[in-house]
């Protein structure tokens, strides 16, 4: 597990390491590496980049793609599972199990690049609560409580 720390600009988890720890693959598979993480205060940063072959551009808004909100939320829900491994509860999977106090403050679009900020809330072996936000430009995008549950995955 990493307790570190990291720079700016270096990556902890790359789209290889990030596969091995979240079950979801192509198309869904949203997050492409971890730039940021801190055990002790149970603090994970993401990052997606979003590019115009995104398959889910072709039917959301053509001619004016915009990234689908559930989409985004699921990058963030995706952000915190990490961390949530990372803090040891592995073998299961967190479930969405609640969205809470959700506000989308500005479009996401092609060549956006999202900044996933995760910060748990509480963790217990059966589940837990995420706050986090996505950031643009150093611009809010999306903010939302979630809450999860943590399933064995061989109950799945």
């Amino acid at each position: 597990m990493m307790t570190v720390n990291s720079p700016k600009n270096s990556v902890l988890l790359d789209i290889k390491q990030i596969a091995q720890i979240l079950p979801h693959r192509y198309p869904f598979l949203l997050v492409d590496r971890i730039l940021h993480l801190d055990l002790q205060e149970n603090h994970i940063i993401g990052q997606k980049n979003v590019t115009v072959n995104e398959q889910f551009f072709q039917g959301h808004f053509p001619g004016v793609p915009i990234m689908p909100g559930v989409l985004i939320l699921e990058a963030l829900a995706q952000t915190g599972g990490i961390l949530v491994h990372q803090k040891g509860k592995t073998g299961k999977i967190a479930v969405l199990l609640n969205i809470n106090r959700t506000k989308f403050r500005r479009p996401v679009v092609p060549g956006d690049v999202l900044f996933l900020h995760a910060t748990g809330q509480h963790l217990s072996d059966r589940g837990g609560r995420i706050l986090a936000k996505a950031v643009v430009n150093e611009q809010l995008a999306v903010e939302a409580e979630i809450g999860f549950a943590l399933v064995d995955k061989d109950q799945l």
